[in-house]
């Protein structure tokens, strides 16, 4: 009998050993909880607090009244139609031979959707591309004298001759400039003046936030549309037309 006691008694406290230890380890377990939590709390408000300060300080973030990260005031339209019903962008790269390719496609609807169709370029050069971003440098600073379609065809149409090459272009695109007859002064400025550069990089923060990840890349009333042919830019263009 004594020994039943003795065993039942020692059960006893081998189970009330077993839930004073299950209590200490649920305890650590919810203080555990209870820090992460804390720490995942700070996470997020350190990630909203980098995203605010961003949307403040970013001027690609920061979109006026009217304005869309497809198509903003100061966008380069190559077109404008009257009424305002489709609109086709394209976030593009002079070095990209791609878009070499689509060049004189985009030009041919230009001439068949005139008056129809709003026509804007944005500038995406690609980084791998040695000479992509003094391209948009220099088209951006004629434009600055009312040349940006001039320039911006100049450079699909020399291309072979600069593009794919590790050699900075700078001369050569001045050169264009002087062939166009523009004040060299003036461009001489804007081509090096900062603000060009951040006004180029604009274009691709606002590229990088509608998904743009290579060029061409087209959008048909901020929809994006990948065509292969100048059929299927037709139809597209037809369909938001008749919509």
């Amino acid at each position: 009998m004594a020994t039943s006691q003795k065993r039942a008694e020692a059960r006893r406290a081998k189970i009330e050993s077993m839930r004073a230890h299950n209590r200490r380890r649920d305890a650590r377990r919810r203080n555990v909880k209870a820090t992460l939590a804390v720490v995942a709390a700070f996470a997020v408000i350190a990630v909203a607090f980098v995203l605010i300060n961003r949307a403040t300080t970013d001027p690609g973030t920061t979109l006026a009244t009217g304005e869309t990260q497809y198509v903003r005031a100061d966008s380069h339209r190559l077109q404008t139609a009257a009424d305002g019903k489709v609109t086709l962008v394209e976030f593009l790269d002079f070095e990209c031979e791609a878009c070499r390719a689509y060049f004189p496609l985009v030009e041919s609807l230009r001439k068949q959707y005139e008056g129809k169709v709003t026509f804007v370029a944005r500038y995406f050069p690609i980084p791998s591309h040695f000479n992509a971003e003094r391209a948009a440098r220099a088209v951006e600073a004629s434009a600055q004298q009312g040349r940006f379609d001039d320039m911006y065809k100049k450079m699909y149409e020399t291309q072979q001759t600069w593009g794919e090459k590790q050699v900075p272009a700078d001369p050569l695109f001045r050169g264009f400039a002087e062939e166009m007859g523009l004040d060299m002064a003036k461009w001489d400025q804007a081509y090096d003046d900062p603000a060009t550069l951040a006004r180029v990089k604009k274009d691709v923060a606002d590229g990088q936030a509608v998904g743009v990840s290579g060029t061409p890349t087209f959008f048909l009333n901020e929809k994006k549309i990948q065509p292969q042919s100048e059929e299927e830019f037709k139809a597209a263009i037809d369909a938001a037309l008749a919509g």
